[in-house]
C-alpha cells in the first residue's frame, strides 16, 4: 500500500478553473519547460471544465508516479473564500519525473465525450466517473490486471527447449 498526500485548491469564486488548473500543474509539474508540463497544459481546457462543473469538490485527481500518491480537490464558494482547509504548499517530490498518470474526476453525462477529448491529447491523463469512489485496492488491482492482460506465454516455444 503507498501512501497518498492530498492537495487542497482554491477553485471558485476566488480562482477561475483555468487558475485553479494552472495552480495544479505547478504542483505537479513545476518544471515549466517540461515535455510533462506541455502535456498537462494541453489538457487546460478540458480539465478546466471540470473544474467549473465543481466535480473537483468531493472526487480528486489522482496522480499516479514517483513519490507518494497525489489526490487533488478544489475547494468552492465560502470554504474557497476563507480558504481555511486548503493545502497549496509544494510537493516534497514531483510525481511526474518518471513514469506517471493522472485519473480526472468527471459528471456520469460528461465523462464520454471528456474520456474522447482526453485520449485525442494524452495517453497518461483520464477521466473517471466522479460518482465512483477510487481506493487504493482498485488502483492497485487495475494495474495488476493490466500487467496481466499484456503477458501472453506462448507454450509450444515455452516447452521447446
Amino acid at each position: 500500500m503507498s501512501s497518498v498526500v492530498a492537495r487542497r485548491i482554491i477553485a471558485a469564486p476566488v480562482r477561475h478553473a483555468s487558475g485553479a488548473w494552472a495552480k495544479m500543474v505547478n504542483l505537479i509539474a513545476p518544471d515549466q519547460n517540461s515535455s510533462t508540463r506541455k502535456e498537462l497544459e494541453s489538457v487546460a481546457g478540458i480539465a478546466s471544465s471540470l473544474i467549473s462543473e465543481e466535480a473537483f469538490k468531493d472526487a480528486p485527481a489522482v496522480v499516479r508516479g514517483k513519490g507518494p500518491r497525489v489526490r487533488l480537490y478544489c475547494l468552492y464558494g465560502d470554504d474557497a473564500i476563507s480558504g481555511e482547509d486548503s493545502s497549496e504548499a509544494a510537493l516534497a517530490t514531483v510525481p511526474t519525473e518518471e513514469e506517471w498518470k493522472m485519473s480526472l474526476p468527471c459528471p456520469t453525462d460528461d465523462l464520454e465525450w471528456v474520456q474522447a477529448a482526453l485520449k485525442n491529447k494524452s495517453t497518461r491523463i483520464t477521466a473517471r466517473d466522479l460518482s465512483e469512489p477510487v481506493t487504493e485496492e482498485d488502483e492497485d488491482s487495475q494495474r495488476d490486471n493490466s500487467s496481466a492482460k499484456a503477458v501472453t506465454i506462448n507454450r509450444k516455444e515455452f516447452f521447446r527447449s
